[in-house]
């Protein structure tokens, strides 16, 4: 069981443009079942979290019936913001009193910290996050929100080309000094 920050990445380390706009990633070829596809990804999480911008684009984008099966919490203090008929719990406390609950649903999968670099960087600053996958697109983007906006080590376990992206999976490093 691991705690997964799964994302995608403009060349410059930005998530979303400052429209709050993914054109430039949806617009592009990757292989779901091919080297970090969606496919096998999905299967190996038990529960997922996410923040209040990333909810509210998702319903924006995709407002039909919630997508995922596994549990899901938003970290927001807004709870009003939560569709009707979408099985999400809101929490609005500090992560590390969350993670052990998200951990627990997960039923011995891992929990994917979803989108939203604020989001995962307060889980990378509670020393939550076990590995980070990032899918950089060939693009860059010259602001937006950034993948990870905390200072932290990663160490380079493995990466291949997928599509049009090239993925990476990066572990936490020791930090130097």
């Amino acid at each position: 069981m691991k705690t997964v920050y799964y994302t995608a990445s403009s060349l410059d380390g930005f998530i979303v443009d400052t429209d709050d706009s993914l054109d430039w990633l949806i617009t592009r070829n990757i292989d779901q079942q091919g080297p970090f596809g969606y496919d096998e990804f999905i299967e190996s999480v038990g529960a997922l979290v996410m923040g209040a911008a990333t909810y509210e684009w998702i319903v924006k984008n995709q407002p039909d019936e919630w997508m995922y099966d596994q549990p899901a919490w938003v970290l927001t203090h807004r709870p009003q913001i939560i569709a009707d008929g979408h099985p999400v719990q809101v929490f609005s406390g500090e992560v590390a009193e969350l993670h052990p609950k998200t951990v627990e649903a997960a039923s011995g999968k891992d929990v994917w910290v979803v989108g939203g670099g604020e989001v995962a960087a307060q889980y990378v600053a509670a020393g939550l996050i076990d590995e980070m996958i990032v899918s950089y697109a060939p693009c860059t983007l010259g602001a937006g929100s950034p993948v990870l906006p905390v200072r932290s080590e990663w160490a380079l376990a493995e990466s291949a080309p997928n599509g049009d992206f090239l993925c990476a999976r990066w572990v936490r490093a020791q930090t130097p000094g």
